[in-house]
């Protein structure tokens, strides 16, 4: 299991079902579970943002997704036939698109440090996530 640190309110979209993709400049070859971490950082932030999402949680571990495809927006016409509706989502910005599927947030945040990149989580985090019920979002 690998996790990604994700500014908010986009880790917020996720885990709320929202964005079934995350946008990065770089493509991953990991396929599999991904904790889904909200970032500190409020920088991203607007006024409405949090008005919107006032619950929404900062350093921690918000969610569990997996992690199916990432995709090359500039190659879109080429994508699978089950991902190709993703091309034109409102969420899809690319250059790579990583698609997540199964989004399940967690019933409790887990505080923790993130980290640049696709990281390693702690063993006790994970034993942590693995412990909770997780509940698919619609």
């Amino acid at each position: 299991m690998k996790a990604l640190t994700i500014c908010q309110p986009y880790a917020e979209l996720i885990v709320r079902g929202v964005k079934p993709i995350e946008n990065r400049t770089w493509p991953t070859a990991y396929r599999g579970e991904l904790l889904i971490h909200a970032g500190k950082s409020q920088a991203w932030l607007d006024p409405d943002d949090i008005a919107t999402y006032p619950t929404m949680k900062f350093g921690a571990v918000v969610g569990v997704a997996q992690l199916v495809a990432c995709l090359n927006l500039e190659q879109a016409m080429k994508w699978p036939a089950a991902y190709q509706h993703l091309a034109a989502h409102e969420h899809a910005n690319g250059p790579w698109c990583w698609v997540l599927e199964n989004i399940r947030p967690l019933t409790e945040p887990l505080e923790c440090r993130g980290a640049q990149g696709l990281w390693l989580p702690p063993t006790w985090l994970v034993a942590r996530v693995m412990g909770m019920k997780l509940e698919r979002v619609a």
